[in-house]
């Protein structure tokens, strides 16, 4: 039973269709976990302990009748606490929705529950998605679970989702990712995370943090993990008009280890070369063993992304104001510090710099994919840093002193900016035992070959098996 709880959802899933195991004894080991590890982990707000096991032995009950939903029929997940969730609470993480129980499934939710999926509970995050530290004063702050000595942080703003997945709490989670929200816990965590282009997942029923750069995406400790959950929540949907009409992929057929003839263009200037150093020597060692495995690599230098800070921050502020203005007029007390202070900042941001900052965007959005003429993908560090312990403050980056929040969001943000498909996936661990994680980021809706990549890379490589001390 226990080890149910390492095993992927690609696995579990076969596992149930053939009887081998069933969804009740998943759900179960998945429970018994939680309730273990979770009190000093922090990564769940609300656990649905009742309604996972009654969905288990529904879904039991259809197995034995001959109906199989898909790959995902009896499998456990948990989404982070701004998907909408029928009759269950969505707390965004915040003490203003603490009691905000929604009358409908949020698409994505309702799209994985279409599949078989069953979900475990809602996970922590950074108080209404706005901070990639992933804190959170109101439920506790998620604990990172690669060291037992230390509290570090977990990234966020999808603090829980990293933390549930590392640790073995749910084998699969839905972040999402407004400057690097799914890719930054999944380098600080060890695990594997995707944000796909922009306008390929539904957000119908997901509280906004910028409406114009958040996306939302899946958190497992696979690429295939990955592509299974995409495929299930990806497509257009009447509710969001931002999604696309293009027709959805099957993608775990481009998972097929073959990386030979794939052109990887390896990001320097901005990424690469400000990592701290063994960062920076993760990500080239992966870089060559792409280049053995037949991949071509080469050296690529993106300079408008230097403009992407100021543009993004002005972009974000001012669209989590337009959301928040009423609750910041009457409750402006009831956000966490940190969240407050960032909202009032929206306040300052012109109309004018505004649409510059979007204007901007074709600019650096036409860099990325002149980039990628060449290449099939472009590989990066997802996060400068490892893991930093909770209250620290500042850093040093190749070019020289940081603030921490500035560094974790550094390298993810230009993608939001921009639109473009970006995942995350551990490669390498520090020489303390923290985890380091690389991305990689694809042509608009090729989410396929970003996730063949990594799959590819995860067949060469033991990273993402390892467990955290926690386990």
């Amino acid at each position: 039973m226990a080890d149910l709880v390492w095993t992927s959802m690609a696995d579990l899933g076969r596992m149930i269709a053939t009887k081998e195991v069933s969804p009740v004894e998943v759900v179960r080991a998945h429970l018994d976990r939680i309730a273990t590890l979770d009190a000093g982990l922090r990564a769940f707000i609300t656990v649905c302990a009742d309604a996972a096991l009654q969905a288990a032995r529904a879904a039991e009950a259809d197995l034995m009748g001959g109906k199989v939903a898909g790959p995902l029929h009896g499998v456990p997940w948990a989404p982070k606490d701004l998907y909408s969730t029928k009759g269950v609470r969505t707390t965004g993480g915040s003490k203003i929705l603490a009691d905000s129980v929604p009358a409908r499934d949020a698409t994505v939710v309702a799209r994985l529950a279409g599949a078989g999926a069953i979900v475990l509970g809602k996970l922590n995050m950074h108080e209404f998605a706005y901070g990639p530290e992933g804190l959170n004063a109101h439920y506790g702050d998620a604990r990172n679970p690669w060291d037992s000595s230390v509290h570090r942080v977990t990234g966020g703003s999808s603090s829980g989702s990293g933390a549930a997945v590392a640790a073995g709490l749910a084998p699969g989670s839905l972040g999402s990712d407004t400057g690097g929200s799914i890719r930054i816990p999944a380098s600080l965590c060890g695990i594997t995370g995707l944000k796909p282009t922009y306008g390929r997942v539904s957000r119908a029923g997901v509280l906004p943090l910028a409406w114009s750069m958040d996306h939302v995406g899946p958190m497992t400790r696979t690429a295939r993990d990955s592509a299974l959950m995409l495929g299930a929540i990806a497509g257009y949907d009447p509710a969001d008009p931002t999604t696309s009409v293009l027709p959805v992929p099957d993608y775990t057929t481009a998972l097929t280890g073959d990386v030979k003839g794939v052109r990887v263009g390896l990001l320097r200037a901005h990424f690469t070369d400000v990592a701290a150093p063994e960062v920076r020597s993760a990500v080239e060692t992966a870089a060559r063993q792409l280049e053995q495995a037949g991949a071509i690599v080469d050296e690529v230098n993106l300079t408008h992304v230097a403009h992407v800070g100021p543009a993004s921050t002005a972009i974000v502020a001012s669209e989590a104001l337009a959301y928040h203005a009423a609750w910041m007029r009457v409750r402006a007390q009831d956000y966490q510090p940190d969240v407050r202070e960032r909202l009032r900042m929206g306040a300052f941001i012109s109309g004018a710099q505004y649409l510059r900052a979007q204007q901007l965007r074709a600019l650096v959005r036409s860099e990325i994919d002149s980039a990628l003429v060449k290449r099939d993908v472009l590989l990066a560090p997802a996060t400068p840093i490892p893991a930093p312990a909770l209250g620290e403050r500042e850093t040093t980056l190749g070019d020289g002193k940081s603030d921490v929040r500035a560094a974790l969001i550094r390298l993810t943000r230009p993608f939001n900016y921009s639109g473009h498909p970006a995942g995350s996936a551990p490669c390498g661990f520090t020489a303390g035992g923290l985890p380091m994680g690389f991305q990689l980021v694809g042509r608009p809706f090729d989410e396929a070959t970003v996730l063949r990549v990594i799959d590819a890379y995860q067949r060469l490589t033991d990273w993402h098996t390892r467990r955290p001390p926690v386990a």
